[in-house]
């Protein structure tokens, strides 16, 4: 094993030549030995019970205090043999400083003196501007050029983007009139906008990277002109371009896996904008496939897009960084795990969704009724429902309570299988009135009303023979489902006028009551002017 002297760009070897095993050379590790950041040389083997490592910092520790005591002469540096004679060593007054063993010339040209006379130069050289460095003067005057430096600094950038405001808008109209965007046939792969975005974000990163250099600049500058921060400023460059050569590297080795993701998406793209242009013409009837109805179009491509999004997806895993790292495996089960927990109701949902969409219970425009909630159908998702009552009130329906729950479809029969739409309203009448006459009032009641049709003709069922009273029944047909809540209303207002017009009071009698001497209920205006209630009848026994 050895040690290697770093004296400005050259590496002198200190100590033995390395063991040969029956294998190869063992690689050796080395430990520098600084000076208020400067590297004097490493050391790769130790000595006597010193490690390598503890006899660097020993010889750091030694230097560092010499230094800092300003009452010691560099000139105290001096060589000479101590104890044993085949070592040199390199020695302040009577302190040592660095042991240089005959191990440590072994395969040079120098011999031990000359490696220690260059020691001990470079040793002197490095105290010497380490003692120059702290002297009040020169912090002084360091400070003062860091602050003419940060003013100038301030006024460059001010100045910089003080220009860059009053040039960038001429030169970005300038390039977006003659960067014409992309186009494949009919199809606009990247648009006039997007050109002119991106021409933009292009001026603004060249004037970002110009700050970031001027900053750099400054940064490395500032910090070297003090001993406490120029270890900072001298690695600062290497730090940086370090960061530039470890990105640049990592990408070179990543573009086969880039080109590779670039065709998946391409191919993927390619196939959903196929997928698509196909079911968009069966949406528009362009397209026909006898028993696939044009409303099962958009959702069967968004089943389609998922899973081809999805197919691509565990294609292009594989290729991107860090996918066989445990971190990716860990957030992929916690993910998996989040998922499978908080998304058990939604999945309900979804396949509620699914199964409403290709039972075709209801589509968007139909009037639905749900329990108590009855509303025209706005929007169908995926995972909701959303139903506008008559009062505007929207509700959100969940799929999987739709899927267990009876749907009434007032517009289905109308639109798919062309039969008007049957509406039913029931009147309850006593005994005395002719089953006839109800009929004929109610027939004409429901011929009266707004959007019921004449053909087929209205007819009158008698639903229930009660004590009391009996229920008839009108039965009237319409096309115009949309307006169901006004000509019911109408309905019943109509039944109200040609029952009193047939002098039919609407009343459903449930117990026996004396009517001799009472008014008639049915409204004045029916009656007449020379109405009068009629008298109270009196029988007596015989």
């Amino acid at each position: 094993m050895s040690f290697l002297l770093v004296v400005g760009q050259a590496q002198l070897p200190l100590i033995a030549q390395e063991v040969e095993t029956t294998a190869a050379a063992t690689e050796m590790t080395e430990y520098p030995v600084t000076l208020d950041g400067e590297v004097l040389f490493e050391v790769r083997q130790g000595i006597g019970s010193f490690t390598a490592e503890e006899r660097a910092a020993a010889i750091q520790r030694r230097i560092l205090q010499v230094a800092e005591d300003e009452d010691i002469p560099v000139n105290s540096i001096t060589i000479k043999r101590v104890g044993n004679r085949d070592n040199v060593t390199v020695v302040q007054g009577n302190r040592p400083l660095i042991t240089i063993t005959k191990a440590d010339a072994d395969g040079r040209l120098q011999s031990q003196e000359e490696v220690a006379i260059e020691l001990t130069q470079r040793i002197r050289e490095a105290i010497t501007r380490y003692r120059q460095d702290r002297v009040p003067q020169n912090l002084l005057k360091n400070t003062v050029f860091a602050i003419l430096t940060t003013i100038l600094i301030f006024i460059l950038c001010s100045v910089i983007l003080r220009i860059s405001g009053k040039v960038f808008p001429p030169l970005h109209r300038w390039g977006a009139e003659r960067i014409p965007g992309l186009r494949l046939q009919n199809f606009e792969i990247i648009s006039r906008e997007m050109v002119e975005l991106w021409l933009w974000r292009v001026l603004q990163f060249a004037r970002l990277a110009l700050l970031l250099f001027i900053l750099y600049l400054y940064l490395t500058f500032v910090f070297n002109l003090f001993p406490w921060t120029r270890t900072f400023g001298k690695n600062f460059l290497n730090h940086f371009l370090g960061s530039i050569e470890f990105i640049l590297t990592s990408i070179g080795n990543y573009l086969p896996n880039v080109v590779a993701i670039a065709i998946i998406v391409a191919m993927t793209y390619y196939i959903s904008k196929g997928v698509r242009a196909i079911f968009s013409a069966i949406e528009s009837e362009r397209l026909v496939i006898p028993g696939f109805y044009t409303d099962w179009a958009n959702p069967t491509y968004n089943l389609l897009q998922i899973l081809i999004i999805a197919l691509a997806a565990v294609v292009v895993f594989p290729y991107l960084p860090g996918f066989d790292s445990p971190a990716f495996r860990g957030i992929s089960v916690f993910l998996g795990i989040l998922f499978s927990l908080g998304s058990t109701s939604a999945i309900a949902n979804v396949v509620g969704g699914v199964i409403l969409i290709y039972t075709r219970s209801f589509q968007v425009g139909d009037l639905i009724q749900i329990g108590d909630v009855t509303g025209i159908v706005v929007q169908k998702t995926l995972f909701v429902t959303r139903i506008c009552t008559f009062n505007h009130q929207v509700i959100t329906v969940p799929n999987s309570s739709l899927l267990n729950s009876t749907v009434i479809n007032y517009a289905v029969a109308i639109r798919e299988m062309g039969q008007p739409l049957i509406l039913q309203t029931t009147v309850t009448l006593g005994y005395d009135v002719p089953w006839r006459d109800v009929y004929a009032v109610m027939i004409e009641a429901g011929r009266r009303t707004t959007n019921i049709l004449d053909e087929p003709p209205p007819f009158v069922l008698q639903t229930a023979l009660n004590d009391y009273h009996i229920a008839y029944e009108l039965n009237v047909y319409t096309r115009n489902w949309k307006e169901l809540r006004y000509t019911i209303s109408e309905l019943h207002q109509n039944l109200q006028d040609t029952c009193n017009e047939a002098g039919i009071e609407i009343m459903s009698p449930t117990y026996l009551a004396l009517r001799d001497g009472n008014t008639s209920t049915i409204p004045r205006n029916y009656l007449g002017d020379d109405y009068l209630p009629p008298g109270l009848r009196i029988t007596l026994p015989k």
